[in-house]
Formats: structure tokens, sequence, C-alpha cells
């Protein structure tokens, strides 16, 4: 795919900067969530293994200003990733300077260092190549594994590049070729199911997506706008009526594409939406007023399933309806059950991923079952618009 790996270096006394994103959700001190940790195990073995000495950097939180901050010290993670690990992490107190090269010299091969914070420093963001170069001095090799921050043109994710030899770590590896896979490359006919509340924050998507399926699912409140675009009477429910001809200009272009979009065929209604609230399933096109559609009825689940029996790839962004709030799950968890189910059977490659997504599927307990799972957000998302991201197009030169 046009860039270096693990597996193109002779690691064995290297020292490699890898750049990761420990950013992880935290309570009262303690990580809530370590899939982001558990997931850049596979690059930590394969470098421990292979005699590296690693230096760990990553950002957490948003210091202001750049200021050093105890409140986004890493310090608090080097516990969690020696357990989830199972390997001594040591921490040097800055990311550049002296700490960072007086570990780095101290390591042992296959010795695992994390180095601080590195929004601490202003310089990051602004992608400043003097503080890029300080970044660099210490390693031999440079691995980026963060696809999730490699959407920004950072120092630690672009910057870094040019002063060292380049590779993608093992997770960035797997996620770059599982979404060559989805639309890069993908085997033929793809689906995108997009849902979520606003058309106007994925504009930019749904454009690239009908160049690029043979079918568009649209769910949650964005269906309701092209339903009401299409001249449906949908009650109370959410729609960004402003974005009616974006809309239509979508629904026209992937006509000339040949993508088939489609549409709720009945939606689940209710008056408030509440745990287990009073509900009909009723026809979009004739919502009564005060009542909002809050997910898809059992004739747009079959109308979904059917048009999935046609497809070989499905690209999976946000949810159908209203899945933190039961019985609304019903839709998405249906439609991620099944989409599971073919993959399990070998009938379909499934790759996911963006905010609410991981979320849907995990409540719909299919998160595993499919082909790959992205658990990052904005980069994620720009994927889907077409963009370029420059961590990745760092690594190609």
């Amino acid at each position: 795919m046009g860039f270096k790996t693990l597996k193109d270096f002779d690691l064995t006394g290297q020292v490699v900067l890898m750049r990761a994103d420990l950013n992880v959700p935290r309570m009262d001190g303690k990580v809530t969530d370590t899939t982001r940790i558990d997931r850049l195990k596979p690059s930590i073995d394969y470098l421990t293994q292979h005699g590296a000495k690693v230096l760990i950097l990553s950002h957490f939180g948003r210091p202001e200003g750049g200021q050093h901050d105890p409140q986004m010290s890493l310090a608090f993670l080097v516990p969690v990733l020696q357990e989830r690990w199972g390997t001594n992490v040591s921490f040097a107190a800055d990311c550049i300077g002296e700490a960072p090269l007086s570990l780095a010299q101290n390591l042992k091969n296959g010795e695992v260092g994390l180095l601080e914070n590195v929004r601490f420093y202003k310089e990051e963001k602004k992608n400043d190549p003097d503080f890029a170069e300080k970044l660099a001095a210490p390693g031999d090799l440079y691995v980026n594994d963060a696809f999730s921050v490699s959407h920004r043109a950072h120092a630690s994710t672009e910057g870094i590049t040019k002063y060292l030899p380049s590779a993608a770590g093992l997770l960035m590896e797997a996620e770059l070729t599982a979404l060559d896979q989805a639309l890069g490359n993908p085997e033929k006919p793809v689906m995108a199911i997009t849902g979520g509340s606003k058309i106007s924050t994925k504009l930019s998507v749904l454009h690239n997506l009908v160049e690029k399926v043979d079918y568009l699912v649209l769910g949650g409140g964005m269906a309701n706008t092209f339903l009401h675009a299409q001249g449906a009477n949908i009650g109370s429910s959410l729609c960004e009526e402003e974005m009616a001809d974006e809309a239509r200009q979508i629904m026209d272009k992937a006509n000339v594409q040949n993508c088939k979009i489609i549409l709720p065929a009945d939606c689940v209604c209710v008056s408030d939406i509440k745990p287990h609230a009073d509900h009909d399933i009723i026809n979009p096109h004739n919502i009564p007023e005060g009542k909002r559609a809050i997910d898809v009825g059992p004739k747009s689940i079959d109308l979904i399933k059917s048009a999935m029996d046609e497809c070989k790839t499905i690209v999976w962004n946000g949810p159908m309806g209203v899945f933190e709030i039961p019985p609304f799950d019903k839709g998405t968890n249906a439609l991620a059950q099944y989409v599971a189910e073919k993959t399990a059977q070998g009938a379909l490659t499934s790759i996911a991923g963006g905010g609410d997504t991981v979320a849907a599927l995990e409540n719909a307990k299919s998160k595993s079952h499919f082909s790959y799972v992205s658990t990052a957000g904005g980069a994620f998302l720009e994927w889907l618009e077409g963009k370029e991201l420059p961590g990745v197009q760092a690594l190609l030169k």
C-alpha cells in the first residue's frame, strides 16, 4: 500500500519512537476503557521481541495553551500499561530534551519507556519543525500506530517523519488495510450504512460515498431530512429543513452515480422519547404532528437485509435510531446482528467506525464479529469524506 511496516526494519538495539493514542477515558484517576491500550499490544510485543528500545509518544486531554498540567500528565498510565502489556514501563517527565535522551540511553533492548504528554508544548499542534526535530532526537526509527490522530498535521504525527525513517505500526497497518478493503479496493457490491442526527455534519461523507458505493442506507435524524426533501410529512421528527436542497443534490448525484439510496419504509414513532414509551409503526411519509420517528421499523429492516444479501462489503457509520433508549435500539441491533452473522459466514467484509458506531455495535453485541471496527472518530470520518490524512501521507513518502 506504499508505506513501510515494522517488518521492513532490523529493530535490534534501535530506539523506536512510537506515536500511540493513549488519550483514554479516565474517571476518578482510573482508566475506564483499555481498548486503545490493548490494541497497541501487538506492536509493543513485536518491537520488544525483536530487541527494540521503545519510547512511546502520546497526548492526553487538551492542556490549555501548551502548559505543563499535572492533571494531564501521562504518569498515571504507567501501572496500567505494565498490566495490560505485561512488560515493565519506565517514565520520562518530558518528551524533549535531556529526559527522553537519558531514558533512551538507559533502556535495554526489548524495554519500553513512556514520554510525557506531547501537548504540554503548543508547538506540537503547530507542527513546529524545531519541536519535531527535538522529538526525533532520541530515536533511530519513527513508528506511527495512532490512526485516530493521523488526520492532524502535528509535530508527532507529520513533522517528525522529516527527521527519521518512518513506518506504520501493526495497528496502523491493520486499519489502513481494512479501510482499503472498504472503499479503496473493495469487493463489490458495496453498501454504506450512515446514521446519526444531522446531515450537516456529514455532507462531505455523503457526497463522497455516493460516488463509491452501490447502496447508501440512511437512518436516524438524517433520514428524516431526506424524507422531508421528498415532500414527506415527518411530524415532529428531528429534521434539518434548511438542508433539503442539499439532500436533493445528494439524491440527484446518487442517481447519476448509480448508487441506490435506501430510506426508511416504516418508522417507530413516539410522542415522548423515554425508555419503553408507547410507540407505533407509521409510514414515514405520513407521520402525525406530535409524533417523532426514532427508529426504523420491521419493513425497513427487511428491505435493508434484502439489499445486504446482494452485497460483499459493508461500511457502517452511525446508528439507525435512538439506540441508547430501549426498545428503540431494535433496528440498529437487528441490522448489526445480520451483518455480524453474514461476516461470520464469510459472505461479507464489514468495516465500522466513528463515534456512536462503536457503542451501538457493542449494544448490539456484534462488535467482535465485524471484520474490523475502527476506534478512530474524526480520522475515520475524514477518511469517509475522501480526505488525505497528513499522518498517513507522511508514511507514504
